[in-house]
Order: structure tokens, then C-alpha cells, then sequence
């Protein structure tokens, strides 16, 4: 390929590649908004005794109204990759490093811009954020944050990314420029001891800046629990109740780490839509995952995706027509910050179409946690369960096949709970 590769044809390739990726999801969103407004008079007979009619068009104006902002997403994430790239704002942002920063400290310009470019794009997201929260949640009933809890969450947000992401950067730069032809797999073993770091330190330390994190009481719910956790051999650290009520009024469970650092955590809002049966029966599911080897065969393929895209940023990062195609022309010649930031700016737009593969994946591996579920409680518990979340979450029942497919790492419920019916 370097002897046909020029910075005309990638730039030709990456803008085919940004338009089609942009279309396809505006594509998509269309047709979601379309299909669920199309169904959103008629219960589905399987839900027609169980969801009134009433919570069934909640749940579809909720659904087209988050779709709609994920429209308006697309195109202003598109807008800004052209202006960070074909438009000059990466190397105007490059040059600028060079007026604040002694020119010659290219480990702090790289850094300096990185940060900078991710403030850019919190900035961005910031009023569609608000919007979603403050606007579409709140007209649903799911907001319970405050504008002042909001913006203490983006200060913890922002110092947490201070504090783990530039070191973690900086590392991987420092590889680039001197740990030779391979850094890339110097670099994807650091990534690899950082991520499953983070599964053990993460869950323990930095989610109590956001949440408060409280022993599940005695009593009948948590003996019940336990026991579930005793028939399916799974040991946890701790059961735990998450305040998850103060942001919103969404319900889920999930459990986090591994070995000893390894806890399970309910929202409060869960323990308050969900009678104890139907709790043990989410928590079964959950545990499904791990006694099935889900999380360890999902930690493999990102990491394995990780190794490649390292590879494939290694071989990139060493010719001058990825950067020159996509509008950089740094005096300092072919440098490894610029090349990593237009890498993770990029890939995006070209792995669109790969969307299908991890949701059929996460699709089975959600029908055989359910079935574990049903093994271990019963399928009536985790029926009832799930229509429950689905009314109280406002989730539709009648989603965009092609759609759901692209972006739903959950069955659709008509599938789900007919999967369960037939059990």
C-alpha cells in the first residue's frame, strides 16, 4: 500500500468513510423514530395485559425524543472531525502548543494538546448533555440531579481524567518515541495492566466520588440474596445498595471487579420497583454472566481489538500521508502524539459497520444469562422482572429491528420475553 498510498487518496477514503458512517446513523435514527411513532397506539398482544396503553406511548415519545438528540449528535460529532482534521483545527491546536510551550518539549506540547482537545470535546457535549438531563429526562420523570450535583459530577469527571487518563498518556508517548519499531506492544501491555487495574481499584475507591455505596440491610432481601449466591457458587465481596436515586429514577444491578475486590451492587431504585423474587431473579441473570464466562470472553475481545488497533496504529503513526491526508503538516516531522490523537479521532467512522457483531454476541450471551436465571430462581420471577423495567424504565416494546440491531446490546422485548415464555 505505500507505493499507491497518498494523502489525496486517504483523504478521499476517510471522507467516503465519514459520510457513509454519518448517513448510516441518521439513517437509522430515521427509520427508529419512524417505526416507534408507527407503533406507539398498539400494545403488543404479548404486553397487552401486563403494559396499559398509557406507559406504552410514554415509553415511545421517551424513545423518539433521546433519538432525536442522538440526530442532532451525529451531526455535530461529524462537524467537529472535519474541523479538527480537513479544516486545520488539530494543527492549528499543534501550532498553538508551540506559543504556550517551549517547542522543543514535545512529550508536554503532546500532552498539553490532548488535554485540550478533550476539553473541546466535553465542551461540545455539554448542552446536549444538559439538554438530555434537564429536558428529556425531566419531562419522563427520570431526573432527580440538580444543576449543582451536575456540575460536580463534571469536576469529578474532569479530575479523574487528569489524574488517570494524561499519566496513562504520557506513558504511552514516551513508548512511541523510544521504545523502538514495537512500541505498539509496549504500549498495549501497559493498556492491558491499566484496564484490568482499573476493574479492581475503580469500583473500590474512585465510584465512591460519585455515589455512596451502603451494605444491603439485614433482613429477608438480603438473606434471600445470599442464598442465591451460596447455590450459585459465586463469591462476592459484598452486597451493596447505590444511591443511584439521587441522578435518576432508572433501576439496574450489576457487579464489578473480580477476586476479592469483586461486589455487588443494587440501585436503590431498584430495591424500590422490584419485589424480592424479582430482585433475586435480576441477580441470578447477572451472576449468569460471570458463571458462564462473559465478562472474561468480553474483557478478551477488547482487549484483543485493543492489540489491534495498537498494531494498526503502530504501522499508521510511521507514514506521512495519514497525517498530511487528514490536514496536518507538523514542522517537527512525523510526531507520535498527533498521529495517536488523529488514530482515536478517526477509527470511529470506520468500524461503524462492525456494530452488528458485538450485539449479536451481547444478545446471546443476555438469552443464556437468562436461562441461567430461570435455572437458579424461576422464569415467572424474572419475567415479571423484566415487563417491570421495561414499563418503569420506559424502554419500547417496539424498537427499529435494523436499528436495535445496530444499537441494542439487549434483545428487543418481544424476543425476550418470548424466549422466556417458550423456556
Amino acid at each position: 500500500m505505500d507505493d499507491i498510498a497518498s494523502p489525496a487518496l486517504w483523504t478521499a477514503a476517510f471522507l467516503l468513510a465519514l459520510i457513509s458512517s454519518t448517513t448510516l446513523k441518521i439513517w437509522l435514527a430515521s427509520r427508529q423514530i419512524r417505526h416507534v411513532a408507527g407503533h406507539r397506539h398498539t400494545v403488543p398482544a404479548a404486553f397487552a395485559t401486563q403494559i396499559p396503553l398509557a406507559a406504552h406511548e410514554r415509553a415511545a415519545a421517551y424513545t423518539i425524543a433521546r433519538t432525536r438528540l442522538v440526530l442532532i449528535d451525529v451531526l455535530l460529532s461529524a462537524a467537529m472531525l472535519l474541523g479538527l482534521t480537513l479544516l486545520g483545527g488539530l494543527q492549528a491546536l499543534w501550532d498553538f502548543s508551540a506559543a504556550v510551550i517551549d517547542p522543543a518539549a514535545l512529550l508536554t506540547r503532546q500532552l498539553f494538546v490532548v488535554a485540550i482537545l478533550g476539553l473541546i470535546g466535553s465542551v461540545v457535549d455539554l448542552p446536549l448533555d444538559a439538554w438530555r438531563r434537564f429536558r428529556v429526562e425531566q419531562r419522563f420523570g427520570f431526573n432527580r440531579l440538580t444543576v449543582g450535583l451536575w456540575l460536580l459530577d463534571l469536576g469529578r469527571g474532569l479530575l479523574l481524567s487528569l489524574l488517570l487518563g494524561l499519566p496513562l498518556i504520557a506513558v504511552i508517548l514516551t513508548l512511541m518515541q523510544s521504545a523502538g519499531t514495537y512500541w505498539w506492544l509496549w504500549a498495549w501491555c501497559v493498556w492491558v495492566a491499566f484496564s484490568l487495574g482499573m476493574m479492581i481499584i475503580f469500583p473500590m475507591v474512585f465510584a465512591r466520588w460519585f455515589n455512596r455505596f451502603e451494605p444491603l440491610p439485614e433482613g429477608p432481601l438480603r438473606s434471600r440474596l445470599e442464598a442465591l449466591l451460596d447455590r450459585c457458587g459465586f463469591p462476592a465481596g459484598g452486597l451493596f445498595v447505590m444511591d443511584g436515586s439521587r441522578r435518576s429514577a432508572h433501576g439496574n444491578a450489576y457487579f464489578t471487579g473480580f477476586g476479592r475486590a469483586r461486589r455487588i451492587v443494587l440501585f436503590d431504585t431498584l430495591i424500590q420497583q422490584l419485589g424480592p423474587d424479582e430482585i433475586e431473579a435480576v441477580l441470578a441473570h447477572e451472576i449468569g454472566h460471570f458463571r458462564l464466562r462473559h465478562i472474561g470472553q468480553r474483557v478478551v475481545i477488547m482487549q484483543v481489538s485493543s492489540l489491534v488497533g495498537m498494531a494498526i496504529l503502530g504501522w499508521l503513526a510511521s507514514r506521512a500521508w495519514f497525517f498530511q491526508g487528514l490536514g496536518l503538516v507538523p514542522a517537527e516531522g512525523l510526531v507520535p502524539g498527533l498521529a495517536l490523537m488523529l488514530f482515536m479521532l478517526v477509527a470511529p467512522v470506520f468500524v461503524t459497520l462492525l456494530g452488528p457483531l458485538g450485539a449479536i454476541l451481547s444478545r446471546r450471551h443476555e438469552f443464556e444469562a437468562d436461562a441461567y436465571a430461570v435455572s437458579m430462581t424461576s422464569r415467572e420471577a424474572l419475567t415479571r422482572a423484566l415487563v417491570a423495567l421495561y414499563r418503569d424504565n420506559a424502554a419500547t416494546l417496539t424498537p427499529d429491528p435494523l436499528h436495535s440491531a445496530f444499537h441494542d446490546s439487549h434483545p428487543p422485548a418481544s424476543l425476550r420475553i418470548g424466549r422466556l415464555q417458550a423456556t
